[in-house]
């Protein structure tokens, strides 16, 4: 398979300004991340009611695990450098509007778990759509894994 043209100046960006690397071998396989982001994703949805702070954080996880996995099909990995924002930048340019709920949940996570004031909670019903939203970004993900090739 080719390179993946969409988001390609992001990338090289990205990698240039050591916000993403190359990865090579076993590292280079997303399936794994995948499943994680499949059984976080289910941890999150069977806790959404009773604690939908740790659920609408955990439905990130499994959002950013589905992210990750993209990438690290392509031979990508986020630095410590780029972390989450790298994620996003990546995946949007190159696979734009399935994803582009990751920045919300992305910020809103920031906001829960590094609170600025007392009341900075989330509720059952936030919770319970940061679990649907994260599902499509996970059943996007799905869909791409298998058609993406390492970007070098």
């Amino acid at each position: 398979m080719a390179r993946w043209p969409r988001g390609e100046a992001e990338i090289e960006r990205l990698l240039s300004v050591r916000h993403l690397q190359a990865v090579t071998g076993a590292a280079a396989n997303g399936r794994p991340l995948l499943d994680q982001a499949h059984r976080t994703l289910g941890t999150a949805a069977s806790i959404a009611s009773t604690d939908p702070d740790s659920a609408f954080v955990l439905a990130y996880d499994a959002a950013r695990y589905a992210a990750t996995a993209l990438l690290t099909q392509q031979g990508l990995r986020p630095t410590t450098a780029g972390g989450h924002v790298a994620v996003e930048s990546a995946i949007r340019a190159q696979f734009g509007d399935g994803f582009r709920n990751f920045g919300f949940l992305r910020r809103r996570r920031n906001e829960l778990e590094y609170p600025r004031a007392a009341t900075a909670t989330s509720d059952v019903e936030e919770a319970t759509e940061a679990v649907a939203q994260s599902r499509s970004i996970i059943e996007a993900a799905d869909q791409l894994l298998s058609n993406l090739s390492f970007f070098g």
